[in-house]
């Protein structure tokens, strides 16, 4: 339960149109131990079975998501912990669906969102005369390796990421709101959301063509008995990652296949940094190699709690 870096699996059931097309079901989940077996149609080979730290099949609700993988770390991040949660996966999975939902009917409410929720009824529950709460939230996209504020009036600004001896990786000239409710933070989320990179391929009409970061740091301020202020700062990154991509199958041409590329290549920087943490044996760690791994340096590694949602 420790464990720095947890992978789980979400297995989506079949859309309209692979049900229109005649397709099978070739994954079976087993929640208990953790498996996921694919077997091959009309093939004679045993499936290939894989273990996770927890698995979720077509039938799990967006309640029981959250609540076994990103309430944790929410709640960690309440304690002055780094926490990261990550929905990665080929274009068309679900991914945006887990991470952000819809708001109507409640229940279909994605990660996102619930942070928010829980996030201010444990401030609620825990602020007082002693206790005081400071949140602020900022929220980029990371589009064909530049660095865009969805926040700012002109969001087609590129920004430049920097870094400090004392606070490490940053963006420079990025727009932090502090926010003092849900409503704030939701308002925030529909705002960024409409300048976000999105395009239509023949695997996904709304195909996210970017990754996108929603920050919320939170810090907090007690004051002990003998009047001495104790500050500890927490921050949440929810990140929706734009799909891995076939050419093949998206049939990509022109822009839609540079945007595939450049998010192919961020994509296997990430899993490069994270395969090299979780090894335990690497020296060093490719944080380097793209933006999104270098901007979470801070957040993938230290004290911080990390779920991969695939």
């Amino acid at each position: 339960n420790e464990e720095a870096v947890k992978v789980v699996v979400r297995c989506r059931p079949l859309n309209s149109t692979e049900r229109a097309d005649g397709r099978d079901t070739i994954v079976q989940m087993d929640a208990k131990m953790g498996s996921v077996s694919v077997h091959a149609p009309g093939s004679s080979e045993p499936p290939k079975a894989f273990t996770f730290d927890m698995v979720f099949d077509e039938r799990s609700q967006q309640a029981d998501l959250y609540q076994k993988t990103a309430m944790p770390i929410v709640d960690s991040v309440l304690d002055g912990f780094n926490g990261t949660i990550f929905a990665y996966g080929q274009t068309g999975t679900g991914k945006t669906f887990s991470m952000e939902g819809v708001n109507e009917p409640p229940e279909l409410r994605g990660i996102i969102p619930r942070a928010f929720t829980q996030i201010f009824d444990r401030i609620s529950s825990r602020a007082g005369d002693s206790t005081e709460f400071l949140v602020r939230a900022s929220y980029l996209e990371i589009y064909n390796e530049e660095v865009r504020d969805l926040l700012a009036r002109n969001a087609l600004n590129k920004l430049e990421l920097k870094e400090d001896p004392s606070t490490g990786v940053y963006v420079k000239d990025l727009t932090s709101y502090v926010v003092r409710s849900v409503r704030e933070c939701d308002k925030l989320r529909h705002f960024g959301a409409e300048n976000r990179h999105v395009g239509a391929t023949k695997m996904n009409a709304d195909s996210s063509r970017s990754h996108s970061i929603y920050t919320i740091t939170v810090e907090q301020c007690e004051t002990d008995a003998r009047g001495e202020a104790h500050i500890r700062q927490g921050k949440l990154n929810l990140v929706d990652l734009a799909g891995s991509e076939r050419q093949a199958k998206t049939e990509a041409s022109g822009e839609r296949l540079k945007e595939a590329t450049k998010i192919n290549l961020s994509l296997s920087a990430l899993g490069n940094c994270i395969s090299a943490l979780v090894d335990g044996k690497s020296k060093h760690v490719p944080f380097r190699d793209s933006k999104l791994t270098r901007l979470l340096q801070d957040s993938l590694g230290g004290n911080t709690k990390t779920v991969m949602v695939a």
